[in-house]
């Protein structure tokens, strides 16, 4: 026989998608535990956009707010690594790195993913500050500025586009991508991007300030800001060391999620990032309340069936 579990619901991943749902899970009564590594993808940045209500928040500030909130409604924030995981009679139990474990009859993955960046030095320096790829989450705060776009596949053509908007100065470097095609070509040139051929070396930093994109033949572009087309990589070992499997995305890898982001895991629910690998704050937050919305309804129906037998049994 399993131990019976210590909580209705253990939330792997501290950030929006798992505080949203651990909020609302705590608020429908149900004893819930955030396991949070401290490892907030959007750490570097600034601020956080199109947040309705919150516009520019500092990540970290925003997290922190989270915390206190999902606290104040009985949930427990379990500063730790979830490192292993696997199933039982009753539910799931999660192995800690500090030691111990906990038990819950449902899991929400809302662990993130990782972003793979260019192997080009200065992108990793930069990165979340002037070193971008999102223009809806960083675009507004370098409008207008020199952009330089890092070629790595179809979707960099995609953002070079994306970018000129925001922008009259925007520099493509294909480098040793694949020719995207004469449509494109003729897209970037119809709109005055310039395409600047070469293979790219490094980025020049001065200090933390970004100041030019540097070529194999050392010409040097001046930006004041780089994009790149990271390789997004869901955080899912726990999904897989209960049986699941990674599926490929264009642009990455993911947990795939049906409605209301459940897996292929029967008590197993994925929101954010971990299975939308587009999802900025504002959709991860949404995605964690209806995953936990799914799980409780989930619950319900668990132990009204339980009830019903224990009647029966009488």
């Amino acid at each position: 026989m399993s131990p019976e579990p210590t909580h209705d619901v253990v939330v792997v991943g501290g950030g929006a998608a798992g505080l949203s749902a651990a909020v609302a899970l705590a608020r429908s009564l149900r004893s819930v535990a955030v396991v949070d590594a401290g490892e907030p993808r959007n750490a570097p940045a600034a601020g956080a956009h199109n947040l309705l209500g919150r516009e520019g928040v500092p990540p970290l500030e925003l997290l922190a707010a989270g915390r206190r909130e999902a606290e104040q409604y009985g949930a427990e924030i379990v500063t730790d690594r979830a490192v292993t995981a696997r199933a039982g009679e009753h539910g799931f139990t999660i192995g800690l790195a500090g030691g111990g474990e906990l038990r819950a009859r449902r899991l929400l993955l809302a662990s993130g993913l990782v972003d793979e960046l260019p192997d080009v030095p200065g992108v990793a320096e930069l990165w979340g500050r002037s070193v971008l790829h999102c223009p809806y989450c960083h675009g507004w705060e370098v409008r207008g500025r020199r952009i330089g776009v890092l070629g790595a596949g179809p979707m960099s053509v995609h953002q070079a586009l994306l970018f000129r908007q925001l922008s009259e100065d925007v520099v493509f470097f294909p480098g040793r991508m694949a020719d995207p095609g004469a449509e494109a070509w003729e897209q970037l040139d119809a709109l005055g991007v310039r395409v600047v051929e070469g293979p790219v070396q490094r980025l020049r930093l001065e200090g933390d300030e970004l100041r030019a994109v540097v070529l194999d033949d050392g010409q040097e572009v001046p930006v004041d800001a780089v994009v790149v087309a990271p390789r997004f990589v869901a955080r899912a070992d726990l999904y897989e060391q209960l049986g699941g499997t990674l599926t490929e995305h264009p642009v990455g890898e993911l947990i795939a999620t049906g409605p209301m982001g459940s897996t292929a895991i029967p008590g197993v629910w994925a929101a954010g990032n971990a299975g939308d690998l587009s999802a900025m704050v504002s959709a991860a937050s949404g995605a964690g309340l209806v995953a936990a919305a799914a799980i409780n309804a989930d619950l319900v129906a668990e132990d009204a069936a339980a009830a019903v037998r224990a009647r029966a049994a009488v």
